[in-house]
């Protein structure tokens, strides 16, 4: 029954948000157009809420050009490295649980992690401690990109969650852990087999139980139905001025996948990603369904780099999954210290302000694009959107 009540209070919140006539604000559809019209863009999905409200969710442009269909506000996306955040919480529901701590070895969850060493030079030694779950949360754990023994890890995916990351395991470090930042998708990769180890299930599965269920975020998958991947906005590149369709994409899914990837596979929607925004802003909770406890969700969203160079612009440190804004500058001006978010690979953005009670979700599918996090989109989106809530 408390359950039911649960998903009622959900739907109570955010069901009439994205009825058949969301509010808009003018100023920010006509720049995303802008943006298509200067074949910059195919298309774009754009909210700006708050905790309990959304103040506008428009779609413009086409998901693809050759099939002329045109964008909407339910259309998919590959959402990319915004999975990361996703799998933190993964974590951080099991550390609520007694099940695991960020400060626990690596190798107490996967023993294959046992004795790694530290490349220096040409040699190898042992480093000054042992990698952590918190050093593969923040990028701090020193691991390299994946080994030639994982090239297939994003391809044809033939190996399962467990035996990549026995093989991470074995590699040697590159730096001590703890002492610089790299972004590191085998780190989070591995995170994803930590939860299976830790909660007895299937990594999707768990988030399937444990985030997206409880959300009501019914688009949010890593295996697409047919009819999903159907309604799945086509990635586009540009090239003398046009867009085209990309090639070679990574993240694609392949037959026979045995796992789906931790560190940026999952496909989604504006709508879903709102809703887990929402439930952010909540410190945790949406409609009354609580996901994780308020002391976790601090953990992941406060500076845990201190004061180690991190992120892809100016002024940022990370916490838990998340990328964490700790001085605004540049793109991140008008966003307030304490900000989080995280983008993606093909240009989709989403930031959580609480000190403005402000989220912003851009989904757009480009690839090329220098920096998607210093993106001009993301720029001009975010000040319009901020402009919008203090009118």
């Amino acid at each position: 029954m408390r359950r039911i009540l649960s998903l009622v209070a959900i739907a109570l919140l955010v069901g009439p948000t994205f009825g058949q006539a969301p509010p808009v604000v003018p100023a920010i559809s006509a720049r995303m157009h802008q943006f298509d019209k200067s074949n910059d863009l195919s298309g774009s999905v754009t909210v700006v809420g708050r905790g309990n409200s959304i103040v506008h969710f428009d779609a413009v442009g086409l998901a693809d050009f050759d099939a002329k269909k045109e964008m909407t506000r339910e259309t998919m996306f590959k959402i990319a490295s915004m999975t990361k955040p996703i799998t933190a919480l993964g974590i951080m529901i099991l550390a609520d649980e007694g099940k695991l701590s960020p400060d626990d070895p690596v190798e107490k969850h996967i023993p294959a992690f046992k004795g790694q060493k530290l490349k220096v030079g040409g040699e190898l030694k042992d480093p000054k401690r042992p990698i952590t779950l918190r050093d593969l949360l923040t990028h701090t754990a020193g691991l390299p990109n994946y080994p030639p023994a994982c090239a297939d890890v994003y391809q044809k995916r033939n190996k399962t969650l467990e035996e990549t990351s026995n093989i991470i395991g074995k590699e040697p470090l590159v730096f001590e852990p703890g002492t610089k930042w790299s972004y590191c998708n085998p780190g989070i990769d591995t995170l994803g087999r930590v939860i299976e180890v830790c909660s007895g299930e299937p990594y999707h599965v768990f988030l399937q139980k444990r985030v997206f269920d409880p959300l009501g975020m019914k688009n949010t998958t890593f295996y697409p139905s047919a009819a999903q991947v159907a309604n799945t906005a086509t990635i586009y590149n540009k090239k003398d001025g046009k867009l085209v369709a990309a090639t070679n994409q990574i993240l694609e899914l392949p037959a026979g996948a045995k796992h789906p990837v931790p560190a940026g596979g999952l496909y989604s929607t504006a709508g879903d990603i709102a809703k887990l925004c929402q439930a952010m802003l909540g410190k945790g909770t949406l409609g009354g369904t609580r996901i994780v406890s308020e002391k976790n969700f601090a953990e992941m969203t406060k500076t845990q780099t201190g004061d180690i160079k991190t992120g892809f612009v100016e002024g940022m440190s990370f916490g838990y999954g998340f990328a964490v804004v700790k001085e605004p500058k540049g793109v991140t001006a008008l966003l307030s210290p304490g900000t989080f978010g995280h983008g993606g690979a093909f240009g989709t953005q989403y930031w959580i302000d609480p000190k403005q009670d402000l989220f912003v979700i851009l989904m757009i599918a480009r690839t090329g694009l220098s920096n998607g996090d210093a993106s001009i989109m993301r720029e001009e989106f975010q000040k319009l959107a901020v402009d919008a809530i203090k009118k």
